[in-house]
């Protein structure tokens, strides 16, 4: 009895296993059967078709009978082999092609008769238990974003703080072992050091693989306060980009089979996946292979820009000097092009050496998003609602407004700006006190926009005449010796939709 209780409790604790961010409010199937006392200690199964096409199924199962001791476990079979017992731990589970909840096997969703299989532990003689299971198909062609958890872990808008590159065992990722050697990194320990530092979100993303999913799905139930987004860096000879969103299979042999970074970004496009430039400025050859941004396309501007989503602007410790990514940014913002500049530590190493503090959230990306969940703070990068905090805090943050007539516009927005009028710039700045507020117009300083922050939440209300021509206007927080604390993206003065 006791054990059954700690089944439906793990059943809760479980439900937010599931592979897809929301599950669809009509079921493709609903099986329904009757479990009567004959059948006790047995198993029964309900089968069901599965076209072609799809790429992940979700099951929902309830029953009846329960306040009478009825139990009723649960697992599944495809046309050809075992694919998962939960027993009574689940009564909600998804598989896909390439991860799945945690008792279920990931992989090929083969067409034809599967089969539900409900295992009889308990039913009293004069007991029947009716059952139904929802089951839910999602398509190739269907939104290929998938999250760990089906519900966001935070309701809500909110700046939401976190890293979007690191590494585990299931790429490059190493850590001492108990005896001292050095072993390949468990992703438990990355889950645990981001959790101390305080983020609202990781990206792992191990290079071209997608093995670390199993792992973060299994996790992501204990970490209900981090969550965790889908990434992996696409690793080329000829430069690195963090994949955010789906977890199916991308080919990364640039060169080989896949034409292009072209078709690679092409691909990106139409799995609704964010595609982000990583270090693109960093040395490349046998110092790091592959690392610098040299696509083979002639000339390089070949690849369309309206495909880069985000570039990562601040790589690890590579935040000023020749390595890092701000000037590479800003080569395309001078070209008009809206793409989100974004931050990853690019750890490999999650363990927290003595007397020191983790590399893991140096730097933080912080989002604004609707709530935390994954569709949504991806959505935060696509809007370019985004700052950089290059000091790793847990608390710096700058919230800039620019104002025309009655349009309003955020960082990451667009905003109509006639000649002749005045922009209306608000600024609340916290935890940043003791250094200087300042606004970069197509890449210079704007002096009349400089203002020193003397307390710890300070607004601070500015303006700028419009000369009606297309600018991007960006703010920074500095110190008094001109480093980067606080990099904002930019607000877009006189651009169109079509230029994002």
């Amino acid at each position: 009895m006791l054990k059954r209780k700690l089944h439906c409790l793990l059943a809760c604790l479980f439900i937010a296993a599931s592979l897809t961010a929301q599950t669809p409010a009509k079921p493709d199937i609903t099986l329904k059967g009757t479990i009567t006392g004959s059948q006790n200690n047995t198993y029964v199964e309900a089968p069901f078709t599965l076209p072609k096409g799809i790429v992940s199924i979700t099951v929902t199962f309830r029953y009846t009978g329960k306040d009478q001791h009825t139990a009723l476990d649960l697992g599944l079979l495809d046309p050809e082999r075992f694919r998962g017992w939960s027993g009574g731990n689940k009564d909600h589970f998804t598989i896909s092609t390439t991860n799945a909840t945690p008792s279920y096997l990931p992989g090929p969703l083969p067409a034809g008769q599967w089969k539900l299989l409900i295992g009889v532990p308990n039913i009293r003689k004069a007991v029947t238990a009716d059952y139904e299971a929802d089951i839910f198909f999602t398509r190739a062609d269907d939104d290929a974003i998938s999250s760990f958890t089906d519900a966001p872990l935070r309701e809500g808008p909110a700046w939401y703080r976190g890293d979007l590159h690191m590494h585990t065992a299931h790429s490059d990722g190493s850590c001492q072992s108990q005896s001292g050697k050095k072993v390949p990194c468990p992703v438990f320990l990355t889950a645990e050091a981001a959790s101390a530092r305080g983020l609202d979100f990781i990206a792992v993303t191990d290079h071209n693989t997608d093995s670390h999913y199993d792992a973060l799905r299994e996790l992501q139930p204990y970490f209900d306060k981090l969550l965790f987004i889908p990434g992996r860096e696409i690793t080329t000879f000829w430069g690195h980009a963090n994949l955010f969103g789906p977890t199916d299979f991308v080919d990364f042999r640039v060169g080989t089979t896949v034409t292009s970074m072209q078709s690679l970004f092409e691909q990106a496009e139409s799995m609704h996946a964010i595609l982000s430039i990583n270090h693109p400025n960093a040395p490349t050859g046998e110092i790091c292979m592959g690392c610098g941004w040299t696509p083979k396309e002639a000339p390089k501007e070949a690849l369309d820009p309206h495909l880069i989503h985000s570039i990562e602007a601040v790589n690890g410790g590579a935040e000023e000097g020749q390595y890092s990514g701000i000037s590479f940014w800003e080569k395309y913002l001078n070209q008009s092009y809206r793409i989100t500049a974004i931050g990853g530590s690019d750890n490999h190493n999650a363990q927290i050496p003595a007397g020191g503090k983790s590399a893991i959230g140096s730097p933080t990306t912080v989002i604004y998003a609707n709530d935390l969940s994954v569709a949504s703070i991806l959505d935060g990068i696509r809007k370019g609602h985004v700052f950089i905090d290059l000091s790793a805090s847990r608390d710096r943050r700058f919230e800039i407004f620019a104002e025309d007539d009655s349009q309003k516009a955020m960082i990451g927005d667009a905003l109509a700006a006639p000649v002749g009028s005045t922009i209306k710039i608000s600024a609340h700045i916290v935890a940043c006190q003791g250094n200087q507020l300042r606004f970069l117009l197509d890449g210079q300083p704007v002096a009349s926009l400089n203002s020193s922050i003397a307390q710890p939440d300070q607004a601070v209300a500015l303006t700028l005449p419009a000369d009606g021509k297309r600018h991007w206007l960006r703010p920074d927080i500095i110190t008094p010796e001109g480093k980067l604390i606080l990099l904002g993206n930019p607000i877009y003065l006189n651009h169109t939709e079509e230029q994002k």
